[in-house]
């Protein structure tokens, strides 16, 4: 995880669309089990061709397509498929790791013998760049999650020791570490989707900042209430 991009993605090209209830982020494994027949093709033809698809957020909103397609938010994360099993009866294991965020400008019928939808995608943001130099914004926040995981409520997480790794190790460009952060220790998918898509560095990590120091003061009222002596089996709801 050095930030370098070994993997490069053909903006010319349609890209497999795979619309979830859930947001992939830059960075990000996400395991999933292909069951449904279109996806299953997806899958198979991807393995023969670049190996990508792009995670589109379902749009909760949005009415359906004529077709019955649920609608999709604009911004997706292409993902590369990184690790697959197909198993004896056509389903398929994968891992896909997210690569960049990217705007979705048309969407293709589906036909011609392809059951899976596609889409034209245009770079989002500074995707299409190298990676940038940090900015101060950046490197405050990597400072502050530091100081937080190692001494403040977010070091009551499970996950604190091995995201402090992250934080520490120097070879983790900070634009690259702040995705990381991002993807492993915020959740729900409003917040994860707002970072998808903004297109601005420093604003994502402001967003960032906000979720994490939510995040915090949410655990700083749970400990406020001493949990630890509550008589055995009781709880607050």
């Amino acid at each position: 995880m050095d930030g370098s991009q070994s993997v490069r993605i053909n903006f010319g090209t349609p890209v497999a669309l795979f619309p979830l209830d859930a947001v992939l982020l830059p960075q990000q494994p996400m395991p999933l089990h292909i069951f449904e027949p279109r996806y299953r093709q997806m899958v198979d033809n991807e393995l023969d061709r670049a190996g990508q698809v792009a995670i589109a957020t379902v749009d909760r909103e949005a009415p359906r397509s004529p077709s019955g397609d649920v609608g999709i938010r604009p911004v997706v994360c292409v993902g590369q498929i990184v690790s697959h099993e197909r198993l004896p009866d056509g389903r398929f294991q994968i891992v896909l790791h997210g690569l960049c965020r990217a705007l979705v400008t048309e969407e293709l019928p589906v036909g011609n013998g392809v059951l899976y939808r596609r889409a034209k995608i245009d770079p989002f943001g500074d995707e299409a760049a190298e990676l940038p130099e940090p900015s101060d914004t950046m490197e405050r926040l990597r400072s502050w999650v530091d100081d937080a995981l190692e001494e403040g409520p977010l070091s009551r997480l499970r996950i604190a020791e091995q995201v402090l790794e992250y934080v520490r190790n120097d070879a983790i460009p900070t634009p690259v570490l702040l995705d990381v952060v991002g993807f492993t220790m915020v959740s729900g998918r409003e917040p994860r989707y707002q970072m998808l898509s903004e297109p601005d560095p420093d604003t994502r990590t402001r967003l960032l900042h906000n979720e994490l120091a939510r995040l915090a003061k949410t655990i700083r009222a749970a400990q406020d209430q001493h949990p630890e002596e509550w008589p055995k089996g009781l709880s607050w709801n």
